[in-house]
């Protein structure tokens, strides 16, 4: 009987998990018919989740099929609704409500994270999100239809509710996006509230005076050091007491870890994360490792941790999957590492900046930084081609350190 190795999620930590266990599994020479991979998840496409504040969110996704077939791992539709550690099994949930159980002798847990939606009251039934492709195509038929009403302030108004990282690329997009839709001419007002007293402030000091030269360009308003205690059909209001009127009202407040990571341990952090040891593995369970936003991972030798981006949630993914393999066939682990960090803000018509380094020096700005986002968002994070070497090869946990 062959050994299995689950992977649940296929979000970057879960395809690029996938290939850097194929790869193990390749270059041991150990045949499909002994150790078996096989990703979970409820569709085979990878959301590219980054891209989700652009228009047309119904393209970005990638077709994982002809990927998986080519490193010889198998797909299996469904979602991840049970983990048991004792059993060393997963509850599977089909489309259709289909449940099986599916054992393991080694799980790699990449079920990524979630906006967070505290209670606030408005907030489920009227505030929209960019956070998957099924909210992001919801949000542009709204503005499409939007678009044949007769003009009104409200209308021409999007409240974005989150001043990090998601909100200001949302925010930034829109002024162009609603143009387009609304007409040249249409006087589009775009207000980013956050309960923070400054934009942007896990980014830090250094792109913080070109995030507020763009939203001066672009006409972005900003109303800051309130959070939002009420949504509803006509707008938001703010603890402060300011109301904002608008049709449209984006969430942007913040990601918290899929909740099947508490069912593997115990030792979270408040993003719902496991602390995990250098190679990705579960203390209590030395047959799990994680990778991705589920995994509170320390990435270099300064202690600082990987953040729920896609650049750590791919390079893990690849240490997830070799581990997660090597293990299994008695090949010594890899310790996780990524001491490199960069960020790309894009900021809309202003152009985008690209920093390097924890204290983002800046690098590019403007139009070059435009160039640089692009290549990320529509080549970097992509997978590679269904070609078997070349998809094995992007796999390897340390081609990036070369």
């Amino acid at each position: 009987m062959s050994q299995k190795i689950l992977i649940v999620g296929a979000g970057f930590a879960g395809v690029w998990g996938a290939l850097g266990a194929a790869r193990v599994l390749d270059g041991a020479g150990v045949r499909s018919s002994d150790v078996e991979i096989t990703l979970i998840s409820p569709k085979p496409e990878l959301q590219i989740r980054p891209r989700m504040y652009e228009s047309e969110p119904q393209r970005m996704a990638a077709p994982l099929l002809p990927l998986l077939d080519a490193v010889g791992v198998k797909y299996v539709e469904g979602s991840v609704e049970e983990i048991s550690v004792r059993d060393k099994s997963v509850r599977v949930t089909s489309a259709n409500g289909e449940k099986r159980s599916l054992a393991y002798d080694r799980l790699l847990l990449t079920s990524g994270s979630k906006l967070n939606r505290p209670p606030i009251p408005g907030l489920a039934e009227y505030a929209f999100s960019v956070d998957r492709i099924e909210d992001a195509v919801v949000l542009d038929n709204h503005f499409a239809q939007l678009a044949k009403l007769p003009e009104t302030p409200a209308r021409n108004t999007v409240a974005v509710v989150g001043c990090g990282f998601t909100g200001i690329e949302v925010a930034t997009e829109l002024p162009k996006r609603l143009r387009d839709l609304f007409g040249a001419d249409a006087a589009v007002r775009v207000v980013v509230i956050g309960s923070q007293e400054e934009i942007g402030p896990d980014l830090g000091a250094n792109p913080r005076p070109f995030i507020a030269e763009a939203f001066k360009t672009l006409g972005v308003e900003a109303v800051l050091g309130s959070g939002v205690v009420s949504v509803d059909a006509d707008g938001v209001r703010t603890a402060s007491g300011v109301r904002i009127e608008a049709s449209t009202v984006i969430w942007a407040g913040g990601m918290r870890a899929s909740t099947l990571a508490a069912q593997v341990s115990s030792r979270l952090d408040p993003l719902g994360r496991v602390e995990v040891a250098a190679d990705l593995r579960v203390a209590e369970a030395p047959d799990v490792f994680l990778a991705g936003d589920v995994a509170r991972a320390q990435c270099d030798d300064d202690g600082r941790y990987a953040l729920m981006s896609c650049q750590h949630a791919m390079v893990m993914g690849k240490f997830g999957g070799y581990n997660v393999a090597a293990d299994l066939i008695g090949v010594p682990t890899l310790a996780y590492t990524q001491p490199f960090y960069a960020t790309c803000v894009d900021l809309g018509e202003w152009g985008a900046i690209y920093s390097e380094g924890w204290d983002r020096q800046i690098k590019l700005t403007h139009a070059e930084g435009k160039t640089r986002k692009q290549m990320i968002n529509t080549q970097w994070i992509y997978p590679p081609a269904p070609n078997r070497a070349e998809a094995l090869a992007a796999g390897n946990p340390l081609a990036s350190f070369g």
